[in-house]
């Protein structure tokens, strides 16, 4: 007799694993965008130094002085002190806004993200957005104070000067995300913060560029904030703001956008 050893076959099943399926917009979405808002809002220094310290120097250099009512093309020059502070208060907010991604990578906070299903486009998208609508909040409310304290310049100009230097501002905010990556540090404002005086000062927001001499002028078309000042100022004085101005504003936008794409990808690679 002879036996016949039977072995069972077994199957081995191997379970599929799912796929993370990317979102709509890449995650982005109002909840979020309101989440992120909230979470810069509760910055008490960011909101004084973006929006508080911008008006208290426009009443303080630009009201109740002999000059303050002396005509500035269509304008007087209460308004274009009033509109280099707004552009102040743009330039920090939007860079504050951007170097938020500072915090949270000290944090560990943006690596947390990572493993969600957000992507890494959406969510600078949010920082530049957040950080955008922090500069708006600076420019209205620098010129609610102008309005109330005695600027004046054509009706039209407030809406126009408002835009450019709103739009503007985008360098800064993408200054504000290189600088966020490049430098992983909660305290990230206090140290590019000299830097931004620096540029606000070459940039003719602070002292006239034609008081400063050649030597400084010269310097001044090369820095960040050149190109933005000529392009808001241009039409309260009536001046052409020329063609290097718009190239200044292009070419920064460039180096700091691309800067922070560079830091960006160096920074995702590690995990």
């Amino acid at each position: 007799m002879s036996a016949t050893a039977s072995t069972p076959s077994t199957t081995s099943t191997v379970a599929a694993v799912p796929q993370r399926t990317v979102p709509p917009l890449g995650g982005f979405n109002a909840t979020l965008l309101r989440l992120e808002v909230r979470r810069m809002l509760r910055n008490r220094r960011t909101v004084i130094f973006s929006v508080v310290m911008p008006v208290l120097f426009f009443l303080i250099f630009g009201t109740g002085k002999s000059y303050s009512n002396q005509d500035a093309g269509h304008g007087n020059v209460a308004a274009f002190i009033m509109l280099s502070m707004a552009l102040y208060g743009a330039m920090l907010s939007t860079t504050g806004g951007g170097a938020m991604v500072a915090v949270e990578r000290s944090q560990g906070w943006s690596r947390q993200l990572r493993l969600t299903p957000l992507t890494s486009t959406a969510y600078i998208a949010v920082k530049v957005l957040v950080a955008m609508l922090l500069g708006a909040t600076s420019i209205v409310v620098t010129y609610a104070a102008g309005a109330l304290s005695g600027a004046h310049m054509d009706s039209q100009l407030w809406l126009e000067t408002g835009l450019i230097a709103w739009v503007g501002s985008l360098v800064f905010a993408a200054f504000g995300v290189f600088m966020g990556y490049l430098l992983p540090s909660e305290n990230v404002m206090q140290i590019i913060g000299p830097g931004l005086a620096l540029f606000a000062f070459l940039g003719g927001l602070f002292v006239p560029l034609d008081q400063m001499g050649h030597t400084f002028a010269t310097i001044a078309k090369l820095t960040p904030m050149y190109g933005l000042s000529q392009l808001v100022h241009s039409p309260l004085t009536g001046d052409s703001p020329g063609t290097a101005a718009v190239v200044n504003v292009l070419v920064w936008l460039a180096v700091f956008a691309g800067g922070a794409a560079w830091r960006f990808r160096r920074d995702t690679a590690r995990v």
